[in-house]
């Protein structure tokens, strides 16, 4: 049975324990972190650039989206390619963004609807 730290030094020492082998772990499953980065951010140069060059501006949540689809390619491509969890997560992104415009065009049918007369 752990014992409960008893001193603020104690939480510190417990904390870091906590953190080496959660760190341990991720390494395992993502590759190193400076790894990632590195590809995570040579990703976003890209999309940053051509949207710029192409004048383009995207809403916020498309943006976090995209920087979370490059956080987790460069997780697969380091680390285990199999780990659903990655994929899992770059859907769920894409579908985040995706309602919201779902919604949005929607809400956009039902304005037109009313305004040329139509009815729910």
């Amino acid at each position: 049975m752990a014992t409960k730290a008893t001193t603020l030094k104690d939480l510190f020492l417990e904390a870091a324990v906590n953190i080496d082998a959660t760190l341990k772990q991720r390494g395992k499953t993502y590759g190193e972190f400076i790894d990632n980065a590195y590809v995570a951010q040579e990703l976003k140069r890209v999309i940053r650039t051509a949207l710029q060059d192409r004048q383009r501006v995207l809403y916020a949540d498309q943006l976090e989206a995209l920087d979370m689809f490059c956080h987790k390619i460069a997780r697969i491509v380091n680390g285990d390619a199999d780990y659903a969890d990655s994929w899992v997560d770059i859907a769920g992104y894409a579908k985040l963004v995706a309602d919201r415009l779902q919604a949005k065009e929607y809400e956009r049918s039902e304005i037109i609807s009313h305004e040329y007369g139509g009815t729910d």
